[in-house]
């Protein structure tokens, strides 16, 4: 199964959680404080990331959770937009290799 992956960067991580998470109808099942959050629906892998080297809502990049993906890839479209292919488990070492 697939879900679309869609990484948006703000200046504001606690604004931005409350805001998705209306807009989500569901809480992240990740925050790592100041930093990121991570949000998983039936349709949709959503994230946010605080950056303040990045526009303020700015797409971060695009990409697939994939349960049939062996491993983490990465390409870049005609339009220089980033696109991830990942398994839950490579999303979930991502997160543990950048804030723990």
């Amino acid at each position: 199964m697939k879900k679309i992956h869609i990484a948006l960067s703000t200046h504001n991580l606690k604004e931005s959680i409350e805001e998705y998470s209306k807009r989500l109808s569901a809480s992240p099942i990740i925050i790592i404080e100041n930093e990121y959050a991570l949000w998983k629906t039936e349709t949709v892998n959503f994230s946010v990331r605080q950056d303040k080297s990045v526009k303020q809502g700015s797409l971060r990049h695009l990409g697939w959770e994939d349960s049939e993906a062996t491993t983490f890839s990465q390409e870049i479209d005609v339009n220089g937009i980033i696109w991830e292919n990942f398994n839950e488990q490579n999303q979930l070492q991502e997160i543990e290799n950048l804030w723990h």
